[in-house]
């Protein structure tokens, strides 16, 4: 017996082996292998393979994820065949290697790999682990990674764990048992930590927009990438949300601290973050450590989409790096250069839209800067040549860039090409309109926004507030946007003839494309038209509309309202009113006027009662002409 070993290993001393024995012994040339991932990949076992490289070579390395900076390659001497790589997904160590052809990508769903090992259709040779110390059941704990570590650990034909206090012991279904380990080193290095870095302004608006989407009482996925991890400092206001994820970050911890995340509404391990792994730093690994609160399992289990579903209100947020005009999302490849990989992202999308007011969430920045300063957008009209289509078409729900949020699910072609059009850089949005029409996507005669001096309109994003009504309903009254006609459409159709006739003096019939394009491709800064909006059941309506026009006297702007019948008498008419003189004042307008039938009483009703003082009111055939000061 060895006594300087823990009391815990004492009765599996047989088991323990020099760092050299424990390569030398269990890994023979041409064996394929399996090295935990992320951040709790066994560092010096690791290292001692790579040293020890020339004497067994043509090993084949199976990796999730890998987060260390070891240089296999280098550090062999630069011997290209040594060691051949085979990852899951491709992390920044292996990047290169995998570009140069001295290393293999396997794309995968997450929740598909443990079976690849599990049903034999894989074989490992040898697994080598980083875990926790034994308890006094012999139970060592797999701590930060449990991802595909564990299944391929129990199909693997020799396992050899490197055994560390300094790992986390993480709870669920977590745990190897010593009896199932063949051979196992001591080692106390420090666990790997990770970093997202600093956010910079794009990422931290995107995040909010995100978080707009995000509900009291949501479920949430986090994927690898800084812009879903961002979000985690955005939802400090929303209240118990819980966690199904992959994988998490420090985020969490803050949001947990602060009340934010209590998992006590989940539908599915009510009290309980589900993960498969972790990356961050200390602070997050001593929060996971013996934490009741956090459950690890497989990811066949987290990432299996029968599974995520089951959550109520799961939303998926993940990042791309391109999405074309009709919502093909490519997340893992530069062209024909692979870049990261599929991971989890399918999983939560699929898993995220079939739960019950679930949201799959796609985000990325606008626009990405090459090598050479050259400024490309990541909204493309197709996708470059050899990129892999992650999220079909049929499968997007949300895309979130810097500039807006774009809803695809069930939309058309063409009503898809306005949407991702209105949330590209605006630099780039006119090229995109030309290839659309280019390929009959859109109507022939499609424009947008166009300010004064000729360039696209900003959607000013700072005029979005909401109104609760009468009713006890809260509506969102936000600018038009290009991508609203058929909203307008409806509303203008709801109308019944008389409504028409006291809206437009004639009882029009017709709300055609050509007469609706007007009304959302407007010029923000001379001309304003509020939507109030409604969500009911998932599907948004407009229900009301107030508007300014730039009149043919400079400072005088023409009003205008349409308000659905079933929500009038609820003060969203003249909620507009006091609206549009605020954003009219800030344009530099002076005078609101209008005109009225006679007939239109509670139109009347809501000018003369408005407390602005009229400084022009005159009756001609049958119409008031009003006007009044803003001031």
């Amino acid at each position: 017996m060895n006594k300087d070993l823990p009391h815990s290993l004492q009765d599996y001393s047989k088991k323990q082996v020099s760092f050299d024995n424990a390569i030398r012994d269990y890994i023979n040339p041409g064996d394929r292998i399996f090295i935990d991932s992320g951040c709790a990949e066994p560092i010096d076992l690791t290292k001692k393979l790579i040293e020890l490289g020339l004497k067994i070579p043509d090993v084949e390395i199976l990796h999730f994820l890998s987060l260390s900076d070891l240089d296999y390659y280098e550090t062999a001497g630069g011997i290209e065949d040594l060691f051949r790589h085979n990852a899951f997904f491709i992390g920044k160590s292996l990047r290169k290697y995998v570009e140069g052809a001295q290393a293999d990508y396997t794309p995968m769903l997450l929740s598909e790999i443990p079976k690849l090992f599990t049903s034999g259709k894989m074989h490992v040779d040898a697994a080598l682990i980083q875990v926790s110390p034994p308890d006094r059941y012999g139970f060592c704990s797999y701590g930060i990674n449990i991802d595909i570590v564990k299944p391929i650990a129990e199909s693997a034909e020799k396992v050899v764990a490197e055994i560390n206090p300094k790992m986390p012991r993480t709870l669920g279904n977590s745990f190897i048992h010593m009896d199932d380990i063949d051979a196992f080193v001591l080692s106390e290095h420090d666990i790997i930590e990770f970093s997202y870095g600093e956010l910079d302004d794009v990422s931290t608006k995107i995040a909010k927009f995100v978080a707009s989407l995000i509900e009291d009482e949501s479920t949430i996925q986090m994927g690898i990438g800084e812009i879903p991890n961002a979000v985690t400092k955005e939802l400090l206001d929303k209240k118990d949300l819980g966690v199904h994820s992959e994988v998490f970050s420090d985020g969490i911890v803050d949001l947990v601290e602060n009340g934010v995340i209590t998992c006590k509404k989940k539908t599915l391990h009510k009290d309980k973050i589900i993960c498969s792994f972790v990356m961050g730093s200390k602070r997050l690994y001593n929060f996971v450590d013996d934490n009741p609160m956090v459950e690890f399992h497989p990811c066949d289990y987290t990432n299996d989409p029968f599974i995520i579903s089951q959550n109520k209100k799961q939303v998926a947020i993940n990042a791309a790096l391109s999405v074309d005009l009709t919502g093909q999302v490519n997340s893992d490849s530069l062209g024909h250069r692979f870049y990261s990989g599929i991971g989890g992202q399918v999983d939560f999308v699929r898993g995220a839209g079939r739960s019950i007011d679930g949201k799959p969430i796609m985000t990325l920045p606008s626009t990405a800067t090459l090598k050479d300063g050259t400024l490309v957008s990541r909204i493309v009209p197709f996708l470059q040549p050899g990129s892999g289509v992650v999220i079909t078409r049929g499968d997007i729900h949300y895309v979130v860039t810097e500039w807006g949020i774009a809803y695809l699910y069930g939309k058309s072609i063409r009503e898809r090409v306005l949407e991702m059009i209105n949330i590209a850089h605006p630099d780039f949005r006119e090229g995109l309109l030309k290839h659309a029409k280019k390929w009959k996507y859109i109507y022939s005669d499609q424009t947008l926004p166009i300010s004064i001096d000729g360039r696209i309109s900003i959607y000013p994003e700072k005029y979005e507030t909401f109104l609760k009504l009468k009713n006890g309903k809260t509506i969102k009254i936000r600018p038009v946007k290009p991508t609203d006609e058929r909203m307008i459409q409806e509303l203008h159709y709801s109308l019944d003839e008389r409504d028409r006739y006291l809206r437009f003096f004639t009882p029009i019939k017709d709300f055609r494309h050509r007469k609706i394009q007007p009304m959302v491709n407007i010029d923000y800064s001379t001309d304003m038209i509020l939507v109030a909006e409604i969500s009911e059941n998932g599907e948004s309506k407009i229900i009301a509309l107030g508007a300014f026009f730039k009149a043919h006297q400079p400072s005088i702007a023409e009003l205008a309202f349409v308000v659905h019948k079933d929500w009038r008498n609820l003060g969203i008419t003249k909620y507009l009113l006091n609206y549009l003189v605020k954003i009219g004042k800030e344009l530099n307008y002076r005078t609101f006027s209008g005109s009225i039938l006679l007939e239109n009483k509670s139109m009347l009703h809501i000018i003369n009662s408005s407390g602005y003082s009229l400084n022009l009111k005159r009756i001609e055939g049958g119409v008031t002409v009003f006007a009044f000061d803003l001031n």
